[in-house]
């Protein structure tokens, strides 16, 4: 159990700090930047990853049933797509409530869906790890807070927070969260079909995590792929791709591909390590923690160096609660 808890923890670690290279890009459009870190890490990476480290590739999809699959590719489409209304969300209502709201509803909910596809464990681990969701909630909601009262104080009355495109944005986040707990789905109703084809194909048990991962982020790619050509074309922004910066862009784009991949798959295998309720466990705990790292790192990186004492203290209590919720949670699943 603590393996699985401490493997959950590094993902989230990985996946809060991932984005952290781009700071360094230079020349780049925002849609060249996320557009090539999206074609590497949902194409690029995977694929590889998947002919490189499993055995008998073909064979264990082949073994796989299609419903299965097409249920995985379904449910990963969906997230694709949940991802991209997050993106929107923020145009409309900012990053710190944007962020707050969509993770609050991938964790609230996305947690709650592996017990509804593999069934309900006992009342008092039920109960312990709901409790650790809520409080890591209550986290999230003063992580909003934090981020609502360090925009006021550093921009003051701002017009794009008008009461009807907050209303929007809101709505936007919250369904947008909704529709990327297809990524929890998709693992809770493949992985163990995935995890026998693995097997039986002479595979290590880690294996399964890559495997897993294969049509997870294949099919949630096709969405974010059409979104950016879009983009792209709309903004104009091709050209931009053409800059002496292009290989140290790639290079660092290339760190951000791996390691959010490599994050998603961790999570996966710590799933598994966690046991009978181990996609609730692991995806509260992966979650929480990649939120917990991306307060951390930019504190570090001086995103709050102009923030009031109130809009900090906010920010502490949202981590501290995370903190407490993980630690519930895990003991939840030692039950």
């Amino acid at each position: 159990m603590l393996e699985g808890v401490i493997l959950a923890i590094i993902a989230g670690l990985m996946l809060g700090l991932y984005a952290l290279p781009e700071k360094f890009t230079k020349d780049f459009k925002f849609e060249n930047t996320w557009g090539l870190f999206f074609l590497l890490t949902m194409f690029v990476v995977p694929i590889l990853a998947s002919f490189i480290l499993i055995n008998d590739f073909g064979g264990v999809f082949e073994a796989v049933p299609n419903h299965i699959l097409f249920k995985m590719a379904g449910a990963s489409f969906l997230w694709g797509i949940g991802v991209m209304m997050w993106g929107k969300a923020i145009n409309h209502i900012g990053l710190s409530l944007g962020f707050s709201l969509f993770i609050g509803t991938v964790i609230l909910v996305g947690s709650i869906l592996p017990f509804i596809v593999e069934g309900l464990p006992s009342e008092n681990v039920f109960i312990t790890i709901l409790i650790g969701i809520l409080i890591v909630l209550i986290g999230v909601i003063f992580n909003g807070k934090a981020g609502l009262v360090r925009e006021k104080d550093e921009e003051g009355k701002d017009a794009k927070h008008q009461k009807g495109k907050m209303l929007t944005g809101i709505l936007i986040a919250v369904i947008g969260g909704l529709l990327a707990t297809g990524f929890s789905y998709a693992n809770a109703v493949g992985r163990p079909y995935i995890h026998e084809a693995c097997q039986a194909a002479g595979n290590p048990e880690w294996v399964t995590a890559v495997a897993v991962m294969f049509p997870i982020f294949i099919s949630g790619g096709i969405v974010m792929a059409a979104y950016f050509v879009s983009q792209l074309t709309t903004k104009k922004a091709w050209g931009d791709f053409k800059t002496s910066h292009f290989g140290m862009n790639f290079f660092l784009i290339l760190i951000m591909a791996i390691f959010h991949y490599a994050a998603s798959a961790l999570f996966a295998f710590a799933a598994f390590k966690l046991g009978e309720v181990g996609n609730t466990v692991g995806y509260a705990i992966f979650n929480t923690s990649c939120v917990v790292t991306a307060i951390i790192s930019g504190l570090i990186t001086g995103e709050w160096s102009q923030a009031s004492s109130r809009a900090k203290m906010f920010l502490y209590l949202s981590v501290l609660c995370m903190v407490i919720g993980i630690i519930i949670i895990a003991i939840g699943n030692g039950l």
